[in-house]
């Protein structure tokens, strides 16, 4: 089983850094990683899948070594969920339903898009710590209503311009905690009670590899009547997930479901119904002043939305597993890793 380690694949779209390990001809499981991450982030995984499993792990555009293209959030995740198709279309596996996928996050976004944009790529499909179907904020109830028509507190409205400015600075220290890069990944999702057993330097020099400014992380912002007095801007990553750009419930209505299993951790603080990284419930927790109440702008119920979503889905004929892991934060694919690679194999179209 070859190691698994980075090399630079040219697409159609753009020259990406992939990481790989397993054989050529080996069943084709594509990885792809979250927000202020890389592919790089998998290896864990990776070492704990079968010798037969041939993993394709991606940097999204934006992040790690693939090159620095623009990121329009007007489609959405698509500029990234087009990138990972040709690069499926550079290996001879789009349109063929023989690629299996799981993605972490933001990179489960990515797949859920990816499964309407391009419903023939896909073998099966495992959500780990999911991004709502309906986007990250800005959201109320299980149905996903929206809160403000201009997506008011969404996207890069959210973003902590210090943290931004030391993520650009390439900033691995601890030093002042709240805005460390290497501190917020750590607490958030890091290894946790694996945290022996991962390489923090090595995830750290990935995790601030992530492109900043207005067309990368966070994107931009625009003027809003409705409290912070910010909406969703149409360039960056943070808004290819706002509400006002995102959203995949349309996977409901696949005529071809692949089989989906849902992963996700009971302790998550940044997927959640009160995520702490939703300007909502900061608000509500006083951190943020201001708020105008939960009859304007509630906290998103992230995980009531996913399974709402996932449980149309298998109402319609789709076979969804769901696997509660409680005393798991965000960090899944790093504080269990095994656990996730038992999961994906379980669920792998041979």
């Amino acid at each position: 089983m070859t190691e698994f380690a980075p090399q630079r694949i040219e697409t159609s779209r753009l020259t990406q850094n992939v990481w790989t390990s397993g054989p050529d001809d080996g069943v084709p499981l594509l990885l792809v990683h979250g927000n202020l991450s890389s592919g790089g982030f998998w290896k864990y995984v990776a070492d704990a899948l079968g010798e037969d499993v041939r993993v394709i792990a991606p940097d999204l555009r934006g992040y790690g070594d693939t090159d620095a293209e623009p990121i329009d959030a007007t489609r959405g995740l698509g500029d990234m969920v087009d990138d990972v198709h040709a690069l499926l279309e550079t290996l001879g596996l789009a349109g063929r339903r023989k690629v299996n996928a799981a993605g972490w996050s933001m990179g489960a976004g990515v797949l859920q898009q990816l499964m309407l944009e391009h419903p023939a790529d896909l073998a099966s499909v495992t959500l780990i710590a999911p991004l709502s179907p309906y986007g990250f904020g800005g959201t109320k109830g299980a149905s996903g209503e929206h809160a403000t028509p201009d997506a008011a507190a969404c996207g890069a409205a959210g973003a902590n311009p210090a943290f931004v400015r030391r993520l650009a600075a390439g900033d691995t220290t601890d030093a002042d905690p709240q805005t460390s890069p290497r501190v917020i990944m750590r607490t958030f999702y890091g290894g946790g009670a694996n945290a022996a057993n991962i390489d923090e330097d090595f995830l750290t020099g990935e995790m601030v590899k992530t492109r900043t400014g207005d067309d990368f992380y966070p994107g931009t912002a625009v003027p809003s009547e409705t409290w912070p007095g910010l909406a969703t801007g149409d360039r960056g990553v943070l808004n290819t997930m706002s509400p006002k750009y995102y959203d995949a419930s349309g996977i409901v209505d696949l005529p071809r479901k692949p089989a989906v299993t849902w992963i996700h951790g009971g302790e998550d603080k940044v997927v959640a119904d009160g995520s702490l990284f939703d300007l909502a419930t900061l608000g509500q927790l006083g951190a943020v002043p201001g708020w105008p109440g939960a009859d304007v702008l509630p906290p998103q119920p992230m995980v009531q939305q996913t399974r709402a979503v996932l449980d149309a889905y298998r109402a319609a004929g789709g076979e969804v597993k769901e696997v509660a892991l409680e005393g798991e934060d965000h960090g899944i694919p790093l504080s269990v890793p095994g656990r996730v690679a038992e999961e994906i194999t379980a669920l792998l179209v041979r």
